[in-house]
């Protein structure tokens, strides 16, 4: 394959072809979340009898998982290879990369490694577990050096929406392999931290066997704006506003919150903080040193309203409009400290993640109607995103050159994407591999292959239950909410089966009882038809409640169409 002449990207030497076998030592790489999707990332990298993890994430649902609350990776592998995992090595303190962490260490006991913030917000998470006490927990810098097993690791420093980011360098005996993390190039980043680059350029001299990088923004050309960019909205905000104001941001985004700060503070504004995980954050943030709070700025959200409007701002939750988010709540006064005013300016920090463009519509268009002058992504540079868009991914694909590539922290059309600006400089295509979840992929210097599987996938978290909803749970809820239920309750003789009393019908989510009282007065009598005229004798209860169900669903299709769910409650005496 010819490459382009303009590009500077410098191949590494290597046949380009795979071979089926290879003398040379392989390692495997196993993606066990994170790969064909956004969130829940983990991935498993193994040689001989070592094992090590890269992150431990949660996925928010969406509206077809009804109920749940999260999504987390199946790690049955590694509970069955619990005494071969070394470690567990998190990137940063985000919840599609910490949060599930709790729920595998529930699993498995193994020593966890994270930069100091990051170790600090997995902190409150085991805590709120009951894990604290027993957790291994090891802090590391961008400095550091850790050798687990066979593995030998550095971390280099990433700029992200969070700060204390790292990528990791995995020295293996068959290669290096380079773990992007989450990242962007910010050359003006707030905390004046920049992305090691030099570290970089030093591991593309050593030369890289496998690097996996962010792929999140690779649809997007150009480059990734700084988030000092968005401290210029804030400023021009404030500037030309007289009430108070209501900024909406994730809570994780530390960076951005020290920029309200700093603006609040210079135009001599009071800061007060709402939302459970903002206080959560801002608390750990500022008792760490990764947020600088003059001294008296932070007041209660009860002293709000002791304050001029023009010395209060306020930062949120709710930016993704959330139902039970503290802003949304203040937009339809629900909210016991806090109620949008006409006049109030809402900032809302954030762009939609997919899926949830409605909510925040919803939310917008209640702080309109009540009077409130919102700022958001369509009309202000009110937000910036923490992933690199395509020159920053080629940027780092020139410093390090590696021999293959997995994009991961994306969906199948990023994956197909980076893998078209990965021809363009010149990496072959079968170099790019587009990785599933729950395959094993060995390669070496001379060959990769698919080797097989490991059992994988999705484990629905639903309140404190752990993987007791699976499919048929969740079949079950459409169908419910689809066309709801029909209960028939019928009391049999228990000698010889006559109906004593019923049917009964009681009906939610089907049809109004008061406007239906003859469709199920009719349904009544044939299921009360189809008892009697049964043969004598059956007290079988499977008999009695299939024959129910079968009536019910043929006499509610015929009259409406639909099929509600039918229980049979069948009482004997």
């Amino acid at each position: 394959m010819s490459r382009p002449k303009k590009s500077g990207y410098r191949p590494r030497r290597g046949k380009t072809k795979s071979k089926p076998t290879s003398n040379l030592p392989t390692v495997s790489v196993i993606p066990l979340g994170g790969v064909g999707e956004v969130g829940k990332n983990m991935l498993v990298i193994e040689y001989g009898d070592d094992i090590i993890v890269i992150d431990s994430g949660v996925k928010f649902p969406g509206e077809e998982l009804l109920g749940i609350d999260l999504v987390i990776p199946d790690i049955t592998y590694l509970v069955q290879n619990a005494d071969r995992v070394r470690g567990i090595f998190l990137t940063h303190g985000h919840e599609d990369h910490i949060g599930g962490l709790p729920f595998t260490l529930k699993q498995i006991q193994v020593p966890v490694y994270g930069t100091r913030l990051t170790l600090g917000l997995v902190k409150n998470k085991l805590t709120e577990h009951g894990l604290i006490r027993e957790a291994k927990l090891h802090e590391i810098t961008a400095d550091d050096v850790v050798n687990v097993g066979a593995f030998q690791l550095e971390f280099f420093r990433v700029n992200h929406s969070i700060p204390d980011g790292i990528g990791i360098a995995i020295r293996t005996p068959a290669g290096l392999i380079v773990h992007s993390g989450d990242f962007k190039l910010d050359q003006t980043p707030v905390d004046d931290k920049v992305l090691e680059f030099s570290k970089l350029a030093r591991y593309g001299d050593e030369g890289v066997l496998l690097f996996i990088c962010d792929s999140t923004n690779v649809e997007r050309p150009g480059y990734t704006p700084s988030e000092r960019t968005v401290g210029d909205t804030f400023r021009s905000v404030f500037a030309k506003t007289d009430s108070r104001i209501i900024i909406a941001t994730f809570a994780s985004n530390v960076h951005r919150i020290q920029q309200v700060i700093d603006t609040a503070a210079e135009f001599n504004r009071k800061v007060a903080v709402v939302g459970r995980s903002m206080v959560t954050v801002v608390d750990v943030s500022q008792q760490l040193g990764y947020l600088n709070i003059p001294r008296g700025m932070l007041i209660e959200a009860e002293e709000i309203d002791r304050l001029p409007d023009n010395q209060v701002t306020i930062i949120t939750t709710g930016s993704q409009g959330e139902p039970m988010a503290a802003l949304t709540r203040m937009a339809t006064n629900n909210h016991r400290q806090v109620a949008i005013r006409q006049g109030d300016t809402v900032i809302i920090s954030a762009t939609p993640i997919p899926g949830n463009e409605k909510l925040v519509s919803r939310t917008i268009d209640n702080l309109f109607r009540i009077g409130a002058d919102v700022v958001y992504k369509e009309v202000a540079n009110v937000h910036v995103s923490g992933h690199a868009a395509q020159q920053e991914i080629k940027l780092m694909l020139n410093f390090l050159r590696p021999k293959y590539v997995i994009p991961f922290h994306g969906e199948y059309r990023h994956q197909a994407t980076f893998a078209k600006l990965g021809q363009t400089m010149g990496i072959p295509d079968e170099h790019i591999l587009r990785v599933n979840i729950g395959e094993r992929y060995e390669l070496n210097e001379e060959m990769v292959q698919l080797t097989g599987t490991v059992e994988a996938g999705s484990v629905m978290v639903d309140g404190i239950g752990v993987g007791d909803v699976g499919n048929i749970v969740l079949r079950d809820r459409h169908h419910l909410a689809q066309d709801g239920v029909v209960i028939a309750v019928v009391t049999i003789d228990k000698e010889n089966g006559n109906v004593l009393a019923g049917p009964d019908l009681v009906s939610r989510g089907f049809v109004f009882v008061r406007e239906a009282g003859d469709m199920l007065g009719e349904a009544k009598s044939r299921v009360k038809e189809a008892l009697t005229g049964r043969n004598t004798g059956t007290t079988e209860w499977s008999v009695l409640k299939n024959l129910i169900r079968d009536t019910l669903n043929e006499f509610f299709y015929q009259k409406t169409k639909r099929r509600p769910i039918v229980l049979p409650i069948i009482m004997e005496i």
